[in-house]
C-alpha cells in the first residue's frame, strides 16, 4: 500500500469535515521542530477564538514544495529564509504578512547514557573521530534547514570532508533526533529546542553561532488564504505565543503584538 503524502492525509481530513466546520478551519504548515510549540498554540488559538488549525509538520522544504503544488496550506512557518524566499519569488505568499519570528541554536546531541559530555566545539572540531565507527543523524543537508545549518557549520569549522562519509541522512530534524534516541546514532546535530524534548539524547555540545547563518522561523500568510489565517499569524505574534515558544527554548524575535 503506498504512503499517503501529508497533503493528501489533509485533504482527507477537509473532507470528512461539514461545510461549516471547513470553514471555520485553518490549515498550518509548520517545520518539523516547530511541533509541540505548534500544537500548544493551536489548542490556546482554538480555545480563544473557535478557530480550528489543523497542523502539517515536515521539513520546510517539504512543505514549501507541497505548496507550490496546490496544497490548502493558510500560512507557512519555515525554519529558514531560503524556502520563505523560494515562495515569494513565486508570488504564493500574501503581502506584508511575512515576519521573523523565532531564533533557535544548533547542538550536538548523543545519547543520553552515552560517556560523552561537554564537547568543545571550535575551529578544527572533528566530529567523525568523535563518532568513531558510529554515524553522525543530520537532516537531509542538500535542503532541509537543520541539515544545511549543520553541513554549514562543519564547513565553517573544517570537519566536513571526514564527517560528510559518516553521515546518516534523515527525512527532518526530528527524525534525526530519533535516530539518536533510539541508540542508532552516536551523535546528532539538531537545534536545541528538538534536544530539549526528547528524554532519551542530551545535549554534548553547542555550535558557535557564528560557524552556521543564523537560524531564523520566518512566518507568512499563503496567497490564497482564508480570512480566518490573518488572526492565527497575529495569534502567532501575541505574548501567549511568545510564552508558549520560549518554553520550548525557542527565542522570539519580536516585540509582542498583544
Amino acid at each position: 500500500m503506498l504512503k499517503r503524502t501529508a497533503t493528501a492525509v489533509l485533504f482527507a481530513l477537509l473532507a470528512a469535515l461539514p461545510a461549516q466546520a471547513q470553514d471555520k478551519t485553518i490549515i498550518v504548515f509548520a517545520a518539523a521542530s516547530m511541533k509541540n510549540a505548534v500544537d500548544d498554540i493551536g489548542a490556546a488559538f482554538t480555545k480563544a477564538t473557535g478557530i480550528k488549525a489543523v497542523a502539517s509538520l515536515a521539513a520546510s522544504s517539504a512543505l514549501a514544495k507541497q505548496i507550490e503544488q496546490g496544497a490548502p496550506a493558510d500560512l507557512f512557518a519555515s525554519a529558514d529564509l531560503e524556502w520563505m524566499d523560494y515562495l515569494a519569488n513565486k508570488k504564493l505568499i500574501k503581502d506584508g504578512t511575512r515576519v521573523n519570528l523565532l531564533g533557535n541554536k544548533l547542538v550536538l546531541i548523543a545519547p543520553k547514557d552515552s560517556k560523552l559530555d561537554n564537547v568543545t566545539i571550535g575551529q578544527g572540531f572533528n566530529i567523525a573521530k568523535l563518532a568513531g565507527d558510529g554515524r553522525i543523524a543530520v537532516a537531509d543537508v542538500r535542503a532541509v534547514p537543520a541539515g544545511k545549518y549543520a553541513k554549514a557549520a562543519l564547513e565553517k569549522l573544517g570537519g566536513w570532508p571526514a564527517a560528510e562519509p559518516k553521515l546518516a541522512s534523515a527525512e527532518n530534524v526530528r527524525a534525526a533526533l530519533a535516530l539518536v534516541g533510539r541508540g542508532e546514532a552516536p551523535l546528532g546535530i539538531v537545534y536545541e529546542t528538538d534536544a530539549k524534548i526528547e528524554k532519551n539524547v542530551k545535549i554534548v555540545g553547542h555550535f558557535p553561532e557564528g560557524s552556521h547563518p543564523p537560524i531564523t522561523y520566518p512566518v507568512a500568510v499563503t496567497k490564497d488564504a482564508k480570512p480566518e489565517a490573518e488572526r492565527y499569524l497575529n495569534f502567532l505574534r501575541s505574548g501567549v505565543a511568545k510564552t508558549i515558544f520560549e518554553t520550548y527554548g525557542f527565542t522570539f524575535l519580536i516585540k509582542p503584538v498583544s
